[in-house]
This record gives structure tokens, C-alpha cells and sequence, in this order.
């Protein structure tokens, strides 16, 4: 059975406490690699290699940083069909959806900050004929990055590409749960020739690994996505020692259908925005509103749909829902189903966990599930599942359609699906989200930021809003 490794100054090693996790993979339920149980004094390793590093990939010209990740995104293309099965065997996503998605896009981060490293631009403003003022910003030092398991190497690249980019050296902790893609990686880093130290990859569980690159004092900036609850202990630790962060956290996002729609596009793309990824995307719209006037064919259409998507083997080109990541993961989801029917809920389709014979009969899966009949305050409806179910509510007017998406605690993204042109403007202006897709889903250019608002998080990803996270700015005023 392969021993996953940490990857520190550029060498593969074996944890310092010598212990090991089991990775499962959640198709079957069977340990298929160790994982490093690392702790801090990995973590102290790893910062280390890193600080030693700095200074010469920070003095590094733009130019040659680039050409090194320009590397490594062709690598990752290279390898794309092995790097698609390690994520769909780590995490239980179908395989063809890790190409499409997530490792192709993990290639397009890779690529894009590796660019816009010789584009970022300085300020200058001259103060008559007395001054020149002109701002310099420098990288901020050694970055830490803390990934989730749900879009493994999409969302780790996603983080560390920026920080690079700039000229930080990285400390970078992937999921527990999905660590074989970000190993991988590694090798594809060394191939490119990202010299020693620069990125340091500490695997292992949160409390041990994260908390001590949150804690580390030569860490000054923390990049974190996962859920809320983490979010809110990664702030009372680094907030004491003043660290940048920078926190996407958790999403109960409105997908809000207006009559006016394109009625069909509407609802195969709820479909997806429902349940890609078995709705384990921080970005998923798991509570729809439907205008009443197109409420009823609505349902129908999205129930019939909802049951037209097999639940497969991830590795079959067939299935669209593939299993769970964890079996706690499975148990959380399946409670949720029993909450919402415990607060009045009717399911329309779905709610039961799924065995698939063969090779997966001891798989995490559900079937992708619909439920109607809850009231907005409801916990069903104000907490974060996860998971491939959804709700569906009526609404009457514009400004109910608002009240209601705007009626949890979260705000990531929210959709919106009108004709209208005014109304796109007027109720986008209203919703209180980070991030609004009109007559779309998950349509993303790299130039412009990301993040959420309220409890989904501070801060922005993405762009130059990422690459400012990763520098310091300093103005220096030059009297003439």
C-alpha cells in the first residue's frame, strides 16, 4: 500500500512521529494509501525550508518565476488523465468531471497567475514639482495555504499559484481526506523545476497540521477555505497576531427563477448548479425560488431531470453523482433528509442512500434529492448540507424573492434567472452575496475577485485581488 509523503525542501519524507492515516476511497469504502500524521514539528521543517527560500525566488525577475509555472501548467496538462483518476478515487467525483473541472481549471490557474506576475502594475501620483510618490509592493513573506477536499487540486492551485507568483514561499496544507493530488503535484513541481523550499506541502488533520501554520509566528499570511466554523477559529488565533487573512467559508446559496426565464436553460442549469459534484461545491445553489406563476411545472420539470441522473461508479463515463467523501460525510448528509422531513418537508425524489453492486457496494452515495414544503427559517434551509440535496420554495413578487435569498447568514454566490434586463441589475444590486451569476452558473474569469460576505467569509480570492493578499505596500516618497 503507497505511503503518501510530505514534501519539504524538495525531498519527499516520511512524517517526524512516523504515524500514518488511512485514506479511503469513498466509492468503496476500502483504504487504498497512508496519509503523514503530521504535526507541528513538520510544520516547524516546513517553514524552515521556506524561509530559507525566499530571498531568492522573491528576488527573482517576474519573468523567470514565469517560466518555471508556465512549466508546471503544461505538466499538469500532460498528466491530466492520471492526475482526473487520483481525484475522482481521493474524493468519489465522477473521473470525467476531475478532467473537466477540476484539473483542467487547476492547469488555468497555474497558467494565469504565472502570466500576470510581469503585469501588476504600480501606482505613481507626483505632488507638483516637490514629490514623487509611487507605491512598491513586495511579497509578504512565507504564505500559508489550507485547502478543502471537495475540489482537491483546483482549489489548492487556486491558492498557491498567487502566492508564488508574487515571489512568497508556501507552506501549504491539503485535506486529509483528499491528499493523493496535491502529492502527486509535487512531483510535477520538482519536474518543473521550482526550486527547494519554495513550496512545502505538510499533509495531515486539521488540529495538528493547520492550526500550527495558523500559530506559526513566520507565517504572517493565512489563506483558508472550508467550512464556517473552522473559519471562525482560524480568526481567533491569527487575529491576536495581526496575519492577513483570507477566509472563503461556507455557502447556502438562492437560485432565483423568474418567470421571464428562459424556462429550460433555467433548469438544466439548476440541475448542475444542484448537484455537480454530488452538491459538494461551496458554490451550489441548494435553495431554489420559483416565481408561483411557473412554480408547479417547474418542480415537475426539475424532478424529472433530477431522476434521469445515474449514481454510479465515478469511474463509469455514465454517472453524473458519484459517492460522498466520507462516510461521516454520507451520515451528516442522510441526517439532514431525516431533519427536513422531521420540519414538514416532502421529498419528491431521492433521500436514500444508494448501493451500487460490484466494485462499489460499500460506496458513500445518495441519490440526488428534492424537497418542498419548508418555510425559509427552517434549519434545512438556513445551514450548509453539502451534499446533493436541494429545496425548492415559491415566491410572489420581486422584493419576496429578495427577502428570502437574502434570509441566512451566509452570503457566497447567489443565481438569477430573468430576461429582464432592469430586474438583473436592480434585484443583483440587492442580494447579499459575494459573487452573482445572471443567466448563468459557474462561469468564472480569473481577472476579477472572489469571496462572500458575511458568515461565507473576508476578503477576496482570484485576480489581482489574490495577488495583493500575497505583498505588502509600501509608499515611498522621493522630495525633489
Amino acid at each position: 500500500m503507497e505511503k503518501i509523503s510530505n514534501y519539504i525542501n524538495g525531498q519527499w519524507i516520511a512524517p517526524v512521529s512516523g504515524a500514518y492515516l488511512d485514506n479511503v476511497n469513498p466509492a468503496t469504502g476500502t483504504v487504498y494509501s497512508l496519509i503523514p500524521d503530521s504535526d507541528n514539528r513538520d510544520v516547524q521543517l516546513a517553514v524552515d525550508a521556506a524561509k530559507a527560500a525566499f530571498e531568492n525566488w522573491s528576488g527573482l525577475l517576474p519573468e523567470k518565476r514565469h517560466a518555471v509555472l508556465a512549466r508546471l501548467a503544461d505538466l499538469i496538462d500532460r498528466d491530466a488523465d492520471a492526475l482526473s483518476l487520483a481525484e475522482s478515487i481521493d474524493q468519489g467525483k465522477p473521473v470525467k468531471l476531475a478532467k473537466s473541472m477540476d484539473i483542467y481549471r487547476a492547469g488555468a490557474n497555474i497558467r494565469f497567475y504565472a502570466t500576470a506576475a510581469m503585469h501588476m502594475a504600480s501606482e505613481a501620483h507626483a505632488s507638483g514639482n516637490e514629490a514623487v510618490n509611487y507605491t512598491l509592493r513586495t511579497p509578504v513573506g512565507v504564505a500559508g495555504c489550507i485547502s478543502p477536499w471537495n475540489l482537491p487540486l483546483y482549489l489548492f492551485t487556486w491558492k498557491i499559484a498567487p502566492a508564488l507568483a508574487v515571489g512568497c514561499t508556501v507552506v501549504a496544507k491539503p485535506s486529509e481526506l483528499t491528499p493523493m493530488t496535491a502529492y502527486l503535484f509535487t512531483r510535477l513541481c520538482r519536474e518543473a523545476g521550482l526550486p527547494d523550499g519554495v513550496l512545502n506541502v505538510v499533509q495531515g488533520l486539521g488540529p495538528k497540521v493547520g492550526q500550527a501554520i495558523v500559530d506559526h509566528p513566520d507565517i504572517p499570511a493565512i489563506s483558508f477555505t472550508g467550512g464556517t466554523v473552522t473559519g471562525k477559529k482560524i480568526t481567533s488565533s491569527a487575529g491576536p497576531m495581526l496575519k492577513k487573512l483570507s477566509l472563503e467559508l461556507g455557502g447556502k446559496n438562492p437560485n432565483i427563477v423568474f418567470a421571464d426565464a428562459d424556462f429550460e436553460k433555467a433548469v438544466s442549469t439548476s440541475i448542475s448548479s444542484s448537484f455537480t459534484n454530488q452538491g459538494e461545491i461551496c458554490l451550489c445553489g441548494s435553495r431554489i425560488l420559483v416565481e408561483q406563476s411557473i412554480y408547479d411545472r417547474f418542480v415537475a420539470e426539475f424532478v424529472r431531470q433530477t431522476r434521469e441522473l445515474v449514481v454510479g461508479d465515478p469511474l463509469d463515463e455514465r454517472t453524473r453523482i458519484g459517492a460522498l467523501v466520507s462516510e461521516g460525510h454520507l451520515r451528516k448528509v442522510l441526517g439532514y433528509i431525516d431533519l427536513a422531513i422531521q420540519e414538514g418537508g416532502k421529498i419528491l425524489t431521492g433521500g436514500r442512500q444508494v448501493t451500487i453492486p460490484g466494485r462499489c457496494e460499500k460506496g458513500y452515495f445518495v441519490e440526488p434529492t428534492v424537497i418542498t414544503g419548508l418555510n425559509q427559517q427552517c434549519r434545512t434551509n438556513q445551514e450548509e448540507i453539502f451534499g446533493p440535496v436541494v429545496t425548492i420554495q415559491p415566491f410572489e413578487s420581486e422584493e419576496e424573492a429578495i427577502r428570502m435569498a437574502n434570509a441566512t447568514t451566509y452570503g457566497l454566490s447567489a443565481t438569477l434567472w430573468t430576461s429582464h434586463l432592469t430586474r438583473a441589475h436592480r434585484v443583483s444590486a440587492k442580494l447579499k452575496s459575494g459573487i452573482i451569476w445572471v443567466n448563468c452558473w459557474l462561469y468564472r474569469d480569473l481577472r476579477t475577485p472572489f469571496g462572500g460576505t458575511r458568515q461565507s467569509g473576508v476578503g477576496r480570492e482570484g485576480g489581482w485581488e489574490a495577488m495583493r493578499f500575497f505583498t505588502e505596500a509600501k509608499n515611498v516618497c522621493i522630495r525633489l
